[in-house]
């Protein structure tokens, strides 16, 4: 899990909450069922079961694989539309190529992140480059979900090509955890992601038995999604692993810690920490659309089946599909 790493940690800009920061305790934590995606490719459903209001701003968010492909066995998505919302697609391992119909895309590989804000509406497609379905090999990364305010639901398209170096590297006062702050910021410590809603984005890496404790908007929900290994969540240390979320009550600040010995499959806790403002909007989301009302989202198959979302491009030679989550 290369994404991005330092030699030195102790080099980096630390952060530790204050302490007389107030501690968030752990309301839940879940486990997210598999299940597949796309043409086929394999992810945890990673806030299923989690109620939107403890969510919002965010929707969903699936972790794709870890998986090793066998020469011809990569898959990504065909071509399909969005509306209304962000979609977040950050690469831990492996090659993902992303177009879309209103001229954003590129290729992104290790901890790079490539935000696509689908707004007014969108075609596009995400799948592994030609020479990896040729040659296989390890893939992993996660897809978020972002809603958008009513009043940026139809706002422009637009696409933001994150890499891996502009990532603000953060860490622990004992240098035990590797902080790489991909969007919003961190006891005001930047990211590179450009918000609509505001959050705050980070990747954490976890020595054994090294533990973390951040200061946290208290305007902001709380969630933690672990990618690998084995640790706890909040001050009163309730056990978390691979593919569970945690939730976060209130407070202003969060901690997480990993166990003191792993398994034989990482040898550190990776975790994804998530914060954002509750837009506190009625959502109805069906499939690829993410609007206020039910009303709307009828508009927006509409619009998707007259041509209204953008065309494929023809150096494809393909035809559209029908709608695709």
């Amino acid at each position: 899990m290369p994404a991005v790493t330092v030699e030195n940690p102790l080099a980096l800009p630390r952060v530790a909450a204050p302490a007389d920061a107030v501690a968030r305790p752990v309301l839940s934590v879940t486990t997210a069922p598999s299940g597949f995606e796309g043409e086929g490719f394999p992810v945890r459903r990673a806030f299923a079961g989690i109620p939107y209001r403890r969510l919002d701003p965010f929707i969903m968010m699936d972790q794709m694989g870890e998986v090793e492909y066998a020469p011809g066995e990569p898959k990504g998505t065909p071509w399909h539309p969005h509306r209304g919302f962000e979609t977040v697609t950050y690469i831990i391992d492996g090659i993902f190529d992303h177009q879309d119909s209103h001229g954003g895309g590129g290729t992104i590989t290790n901890g790079d992140t490539q935000w696509m804000t689908a707004g007014s509406g969108l075609l596009h497609i995400e799948a592994p480059p030609e020479h990896l379905v040729v040659s296989g090999g390890l893939f992993h990364g996660l897809q978020l979900w972002v809603n958008l305010p009513a009043k940026d639901k139809m706002m422009a398209p637009r696409y933001q090509d994150i890499r891996a170096g502009s990532v603000q590297l953060l860490t622990s006062p004992d240098g035990g955890a590797l902080l790489r702050v991909i969007a919003g910021e961190l006891d005001g410590h930047k990211g590179p992601g450009i918000t609509h809603t505001p959050i705050t984005m980070i990747h954490a890496t976890l020595a054994p038995g090294a533990e973390i404790t951040l200061p946290w908007r208290e305007d902001f929900n709380g969630l933690a999604y672990v990618l690998a290994g084995r640790g706890t969540v909040g001050a009163e240390r309730r056990p978390i692993e691979l593919g569970q979320a945690a939730v976060f009550g209130a407070g202003s600040s969060l901690t997480v810690g990993a166990d003191t010995r792993q398994d034989s499959r990482t040898p550190d806790l990776e975790v994804v920490l998530l914060g954002g403002r509750p837009i506190r909007e009625p959502m109805a989301h069906y499939g690829p659309f993410v609007m206020n009302t039910k009303e709307e989202l009828l508009q927006a198959f509409e619009d998707y089946q007259k041509g209204r979302l953008g065309t494929i491009p023809a150096v494809h030679g393909m035809t559209e599909s029908g709608p695709q989550d």
